[in-house]
């Protein structure tokens, strides 16, 4: 048997047998879907979208912001 297979089949058969694990599993899922998809949407707005529309005007945007950055006296 591949050896693949077999650590397939060894966490099939634990997530299989397990009772308290998969609510555990199912707590775990919620709290990243809701780290990664909601809290993503508030506090993680897309920044650069409002700047400027077009890859090369993004690009133009953070290299004037890296040159005024690093040329303050």
């Amino acid at each position: 048997m591949n050896v693949f297979c077999k650590v397939f089949r060894f966490y099939y058969e634990g997530f299989r047998s397990m009772t308290l694990g998969k609510t555990l599993w199912i707590i775990i899922l919620v709290k990243l879907f809701i780290m990664f998809a909601i809290l993503k949407v508030f506090f993680f707005p897309n920044f650069l979208s409002s700047k400027a529309d077009s890859k090369e005007g993004k690009s133009e945007y953070i290299v004037n912001e890296m040159e005024k950055r690093t040329h303050k006296p």
